[in-house]
Formats: C-alpha cells, structure tokens, sequence
C-alpha cells in the first residue's frame, strides 16, 4: 500500500473510539460494511470517475490540534479541556446522559475534562514558577 493508500483508508474509516469497541474494521452478519467505512479495504480505495477527490479533512484536523498543543504546551490544553467541559456541562443539563466518547458516561467525561484542565493550571503554574513570575 502506498502512504495515499494509508491515508484514504484511515481518514475514510471508523473514529478511534469506534475501534475500541470492537465494532469496526468487520463487515457486519449481512455482508455490508460499517456506514463510517466509505470503501472495504479489498477494494483499495482509489477514487472512481463517479467519486469526489479524497479529502483527509480528519488527517488535517488532528494535525492542526497536535500543533497548537506542541506550540501553546499546558494553555491548549486548559482551552481544549475547558471547552469540552463547557459543552459537556451544556449536554449534560439538556439531557445528554450517553456520550459517544469512550467513557460513554457523561459524567465520567465531566471528570476527565475537569482533570485535565487541573493538570493543564498545573503546568502552566510550574512554568511560571520555574520563569521566576511566580
């Protein structure tokens, strides 16, 4: 397989949540594939006449998060984390009481974001104080 390929295939293909449930990368009982697998790997792939040109939006996407969090270090990480929080904390009040997230409940979600928001106002503490600010 060529790195096109490998792209088309894993930014085609299930969120990472959704293999570690197990449910993705098999056909189901019938034959069919899984509605977030655009093409059966046996296939290849490649674009037809009747398809659009690949976009890896998702590649570009994890990319760009990657950056931020390399480039901001513990500020990305409270601005990420508190706005999921956020928006978490919205659901939760609307009803949401099943998350598609891997911790599936909400509440299990509330708790990773808010200790990731803690370890992220530690890290930028500690970088303060070892920059002699605080």
């Amino acid at each position: 397989m060529s790195a096109e390929e490998d792209a088309r295939r894993i930014a085609s293909g299930p969120l990472p949540s959704e293999l570690v449930g197990g449910a993705a990368g098999a056909a189901a009982p019938d034959g069919a594939w899984p509605a977030s697998s655009a093409v059966p790997p046996e296939e290849g792939g490649t674009a037809g006449e009747d398809q659009a040109p690949f976009d890896p939006l998702r590649l570009c996407v994890f990319a760009t998060i990657a950056l931020l969090g390399w480039l901001a270090g513990p500020v990305a990480l409270v601005v990420f984390a508190a706005v999921g929080f956020a928006g978490y904390w919205r659901a939760r009040r609307a009803g949401l009481t099943r998350s598609k997230c891997y911790l599936r409940d909400t509440r299990l979600v509330l708790a990773y974001l808010a200790a990731l928001t803690a370890a992220g106002l530690w890290g930028i503490c500690s970088l303060l104080v070892q920059g002699g600010i605080l």
